[in-house]
């Protein structure tokens, strides 16, 4: 019986016809010829219901496989892409902030400065990181970074992947929306190459706190708003509707227009890295790979820029969003 404890509901189709063909293999390999025929069948079939399912996907089966479990996460990157990683701690106000990794390394012998937020792979290390929800001085470490990557004119590689900046009392307390505000400000004029990746989910200004860039890139199935459908879906229909929350949620999804392809056309997202079939925790070394091969693309392009360039650019960029011709 196939284990469908790590795949969403919609992959069911798909998830049968791999198991089904994982059996057929094993007879042929232990010299039952008989089921070859059968073999190349359900091979073709596989393939179809993986097309129509993938294909196809809805704005919020999009959003349910950016938050996969089994989706790699910035470190995950970090471990594949970049050499001699050396993680920095703390904001040198309070503490450190393990929802947010930040570091200096190198991706293909270039000096890189590194900051993303983090989720938690085991209940253990999620309850550390606060499943991906970074506190005020969370962003204050990423500050530090920004400024160590000015100061010694290297290129900045954001991964956004939180749910939203966490909002408890203490974090506001020491200043969360300032922290936020200033990230904003201070990228805005950062005089250093800046790439935004958006890996998981991109939520709320938790998420933008990371997302002024010169380049702002998106996975396939990553997402990328100012709300989670389901925040969105309670404030327009309220918690007492929540029998049909999940449905009020995909509308709102769609509404959101919070995938990749939508903030393509948007002009908010610069590029779509494409992900393995079935997404990027199907096959995270591939998937790692094409993040690389993107960055190193756009760092090109950003490198041929003097810095006034860069900086005018970036603001003009971020000028065009949101305009509606008349």
């Amino acid at each position: 019986m196939a284990d469908f404890s790590n795949y969403l509901d919609f992959e069911r189709p798909v998830v049968e016809l791999e198991t089904e063909l994982m059996r057929l293999k094993s007879l042929v390999e232990a010299g039952d010829l008989t089921q070859v025929d059968e073999v190349e069948r359900v091979e073709r079939k596989l393939e179809k219901s993986r097309t129509d399912v993938y294909g196809g996907l809805t704005a919020y089966q999009r959003v349910r496989l950016s938050r996969h479990f089994d989706r790699p996460f910035t470190l995950d990157y970090v471990d594949r892409l970049i050499t001699g990683f050396v993680e920095l701690h703390g904001d040198r106000l309070f503490r450190d902030d393990p929802a947010i990794v930040a570091g200096i390394g190198k991706l293909n012998s270039e000096p890189v400065a590194i900051v993303g937020q983090q989720r938690g792979r085991t209940t253990q290390e999620r309850i550390r990181r606060n499943f991906g929800m970074p506190n005020p001085e969370g962003y204050r470490k990423a500050l530090r970074i920004f400024h160590l990557a000015e100061r010694f004119g290297l290129p900045l590689l954001l991964f956004i992947d939180t749910q939203g900046a966490f909002p408890g009392l203490e974090a506001e307390e020491r200043g969360q929306a300032e922290a936020i505000a200033r990230n904003l400000y201070e990228l805005a004029a950062l005089r250093t190459p800046v790439i935004s990746i958006v890996i998981g989910e991109g939520g709320s200004g938790g998420a933008l706190a990371l997302g002024v860039c010169d380049r702002l890139m998106m996975l396939e199935n990553s997402t990328y708003s100012v709300i989670t459908p389901e925040g969105c879906a309670s404030i327009l229909w309220g918690k007492s509707d929540a029998d049909n929350v999940a449905e009020h949620a995909k509308t709102a999804a769609e509404s959101l227009q919070l995938t990749a392809r939508s903030l393509k056309e948007l002009g908010v997202c610069d590029e779509i890295i494409k992900e393995p079939q079935g997404g990027a925790h199907r096959d995270p070394e591939q998937a790692a790979e094409l993040v690389g091969r993107a960055i190193v693309k756009q760092l090109a392009t950003l490198r041929a820029l003097n810095v006034d360039e860069l900086i005018e650019l970036r603001y003009k960029k971020f000028r065009a969003i949101g305009q509606i011709a008349s």
